[in-house]
């Protein structure tokens, strides 16, 4: 072989080894953090063991995600008063304000993990409000955009309402420009689970593990985002 083959080959062997490299990731230089909200009256149920469920498995998808529960059980929300924020003198300060909000802005979530259980087929009424708050998010500018988040229902019924709720909160997601995303077969559109078992959700197990799925996605989107 000479010299003018070597190299020629050589050369031609390199384009091909870069071609069939994949482009490097570089691994996110801090903790990507992911919040998951439960917006039932009843603090510690089965919506709170769903959202844990999610943050578990979220936090195994690698060593940098730390999780954080946020049940809003218990907690005293009002309404938003239209168009009004938590800033504005006209909207009273409430546990909103002083329990929540920090959680969401002090720094803001890499992902959220919203649940709620099925109330005659829609969300909670603690959830609307929870979502109507979310508003002091959007100015002035939008602190949650291109944030991942998903959604969880339970249901008192397997097919009670638990899409429509999960619906009807990554709409009003959307007015915060987040990336909504589902879980993987069998949670695409999220997680839905059945309050089967006298508030035992543990024991629906095509719940928890849609719940699961659900978390190990917002949490694999999480860490791309943070890759950026």
């Amino acid at each position: 072989m000479d010299r003018r083959t070597f190299v020629s080959t050589g050369l031609a062997a390199a384009a091909l080894a870069s071609a069939n490299t994949p482009p490097s990731k570089a691994a996110p230089s801090r903790e990507v953090r992911i919040v998951g909200v439960a917006c039932s009256p009843r603090k510690g149920k089965t919506t709170a063991t769903a959202i844990r469920a999610a943050l578990d498995a979220a936090k195994g998808v690698d060593g940098r995600i730390k999780v954080e529960l946020v049940d809003l059980g218990g907690l005293q929300i009002a309404g938003s008063l239209g168009g009004a924020t938590s800033a504005d003198a006209q909207q009273p300060k409430d546990d909103f304000d002083l329990t929540v909000l920090p959680k969401l802005r002090d720094p803001v979530p890499d992902g959220l993990i919203i649940g709620s259980p099925s109330y005659f087929r829609s969300m909670s009424a603690l959830c609307k409000v929870f979502l109507e708050r979310l508003a002091v998010l959007r100015s002035p500018k939008l602190l949650l955009a291109d944030k991942p988040a998903g959604v969880l229902a339970v249901g008192a019924y397997r097919n009670g309402g638990q899409e429509l709720v999960i619906e009807q909160i990554q709409a009003a997601l959307l007015c915060h420009e987040i990336m909504v995303v589902g879980g993987k077969p069998g949670a695409h559109q999220g997680a839905t689970l059945w309050n089967a078992y006298n508030d035992d959700i543990t024991k629906d197990e095509f719940g928890i593990e849609s719940a699961k799925k659900l978390g190990i996605r917002v949490a694999e989107a999480a860490i791309r985002l943070a890759r950026q």
